[in-house]
């Protein structure tokens, strides 16, 4: 017996299907539409008696204005998408204009990005617009309202003067090695 053979594994899978499931709608609407002209077409034939190579002819125009269709449709979306950006490219969003001061975005809202594309924001509920910074470390990240000045107070018990003496340098460079450190993670 195979001690692996019981054995099952499940991985969790999590993908973004929206623009397949917007391909796969297109793609259905298409199928509809080209059986509705097949169907129209012998409709025709059968009902009107028209004659065959009539029937024929019209199946031909209506295959070809959906082919039409379909073969345009990227084209208008192009044309439509750098109308966009033209108007778009005046909106003052990039570079830290309209959204940089910790507003919040309640509804789906246009900005532009660099290069002249388009991004989308509170498409999928409210989202905060926070600044960023880059730490000491490199690190991009949210950054923290300063406080103003810490206070830190360090209490050294020791049993007498000469044992602090001993310590204190000890003491100095391990404030000096967190205070650091703090500053790093800030």
């Amino acid at each position: 017996m195979n001690p692996f053979e019981d054995d099952e594994l499940t991985v969790p899978v999590r993908a973004d299907l929206s623009a397949f499931e917007a391909d796969l709608v297109a793609a259905t609407r298409l199928a509809d539409r080209f059986g509705t002209a097949i169907g129209g077409a012998f409709e025709g034939a059968i009902l009107k008696g028209k004659a065959f190579g009539d029937v024929l002819r019209e199946l031909a125009l209506r295959l070809s204005r959906l082919a039409l269709d379909a073969a345009l449709k990227p084209l208008e979306q192009s044309l439509s998408a750098g109308i966009l950006g033209l108007v778009g490219g005046a909106l003052p969003f990039a570079r830290g204009g309209a959204f940089s001061g910790g507003e919040v975005v309640s509804q789906p809202t246009l900005f532009g990005l660099s290069g002249g594309r388009r991004g989308v924001m509170g498409e999928a509920g409210p989202e905060a617009v926070l600044p960023l910074a880059r730490g000491a470390d490199g690190r991009l990240g949210v950054q923290a309202g300063a406080g103003g000045a810490v206070t830190i107070n360090f209490n050294v018990t020791s049993p007498d003067a000469g044992s602090f003496r001993a310590a204190e340098g000890q003491i100095q460079a391990l404030l000096a090695r967190a205070a650091a450190r703090g500053r790093r993670n800030l």
